[in-house]
């Protein structure tokens, strides 16, 4: 496997800026030094994941591109998939994580390493390697770790990380099993220091406390210095978290999201927030983003930095087949291509995410309208149809008393109020 994006831009002295000009810097340690090793150095690195569901999501792909810059500037990236710490749970501020059993635990290990996976090279001058922190944690007794990393950890200091504080202030409180997560994860860059001279950790800002964890760790019992770097937390223009939706994740496993709603998610970027998300999550150059920043200010509404937003993440996270099929199927549902020509996969993939309806042929359209929500009356949906804005199947229906009759492939139908307004009915 190689790459395909490309290594450096040669816009920027080094990767350091680039970093920074992408929005990627958050917190880190001495500047000067990290950026020097950045950019003329070479360096191991990690980014930890926990397997608390069975995929990652739009905030872990903020990590994984990074990966994928530093690889590809010549550093060697480690991931780590915690299946010891994703069996304790990292604080959140509001109240415990449940507990998952570890036979799930497991299985979503193997998972989020698939998926990491997909975006590092493991072979090659400076290969990628994947590891699980359950490895070095398992053999450990409880007396052994309270010897030999406990000890190491000062109980007010790990009071005063931000994620504990705040649990501490709220009514649920924090469980012991969760105060002591930071602990494990700076063990887990004690031991990647050791095992694999690993001198950087990158993670989110709001784990900076847990990072630190580790810098401090390896400061006591090494006498050693390491470097850290967090990444901001990606929010939208209004401040709202970016990547969800009435509280649901944009997932990476096409299962969870389709290809066809991945795609959509990132083409409905608002314009306000397009150019800091290609910044964040394409490899486009500074001159094509640049370029690109400037469509959005003279025509908005044609849309082509969403375009290029859109086909360049599904590329990397699905593939551009997926990519190219997303953009066909959402030409075809709104009558710019041929329905009949999607295969039945792609499709549903789409029609997944409308409003629907299951009925037996020969159900009045207006019903329909009715049933997908569309309309909320039937008069209203038969004064729809007269006025010309209904379409089945991208055929314009005439005829008020107009039935469901023919499906496309998986016993299926599209339905359309006006330019922009879709319903999916199954036949049943």
């Amino acid at each position: 496997m190689t790459l395909n994006s490309q290594s450096n831009d040669s816009s920027f002295t080094g990767l350091w800026e680039e970093l920074n000009w992408r929005g990627l810097v958050a917190l880190s340690t001495d500047e000067a030094e990290l950026s020097n090793v950045l950019n003329s150095g070479k360096l191991t690195f990690y980014i930890g994941f926990d397997p608390t569901a069975p995929s990652l999501h739009l905030g872990n792909l903020v990590q994984l591109l990074v990966m994928r810059r530093l690889q590809l500037a010549g550093h060697i990236p480690i991931v780590l998939i915690g299946g010891s710490t994703g069996l304790v749970g990292d604080p959140r501020p509001t109240s415990e994580r449940q507990l998952n059993t570890k036979e799930t635990v497991a299985e979503w290990v193997d998972k989020l390493s698939k998926q990491a996976s997909r975006f590092l090279v493991f072979d090659g001058n400076n290969p990628a390697s994947l590891v699980n922190n359950l490895d070095w944690t398992q053999p450990l007794s409880a007396i052994d770790f309270l010897r030999e990393i406990g000890k190491h950890f000062r109980v007010g200091k790990m009071l005063s990380k931000e994620a504990v504080s705040a649990r501490l202030n709220s009514e649920h409180g924090i469980s012991f099993t969760e105060f002591s997560y930071q602990i494990l994860q700076g063990f887990d860059f004690l031991e990647l220091f050791r095992r694999n001279n690993c001198t950087l950790q990158i993670g989110g800002s709001d784990q900076w406390g847990n990072l630190t964890s580790g810098s401090d760790l390896i400061h006591k019992v090494e006498g050693k210095s390491v470097h850290l770097m967090a990444t901001p937390l990606i929010t939208n223009s209004d401040g709202k978290k970016f990547g969800k939706s009435e509280g649901n994740a944009v997932w990476l496993d096409a299962e969870l999201t389709s290809p066809y709603a991945f795609y959509q998610f990132w083409l409905n970027v608002e314009d306000a927030d397009v150019v800091d998300r290609l910044k964040v999550f394409t490899f486009l150059t500074k001159a094509e983003i640049e370029a690109l920043a400037e469509q959005v200010a003279s025509a908005p509404h044609l849309r082509e930095a969403q375009r290029a937003l859109a086909l360049s993440v599904t590329s990397l996270v699905h593939s551009p087949e997926a990519a190219e099929a997303a953009i066909y199927a959402s030409k075809a549902l709104f009558g710019q291509a041929e329905l009949s020509e999607l295969d039945e996969a792609d499709l549903l993939s789409a029609l997944s995410e409308l409003p629907s309806t299951k009925a037996p042929k020969g159900t009045p359209v207006a019903q329909l309208l009715v049933d997908t929500g569309l309309e909320s009356s039937l008069s209203s949906a038969r004064r729809a149809i007269k006025e010309g804005g209904v379409y089945l199947n991208n055929q314009k229906v005439e005829d008020e008393a107009a039935i469901f009759e023919q499906t496309l492939a998986g016993n299926c139908a599209v339905l359309r109020r006006g330019k922009k307004t879709l319903a999916a009915v199954f036949l049943g």
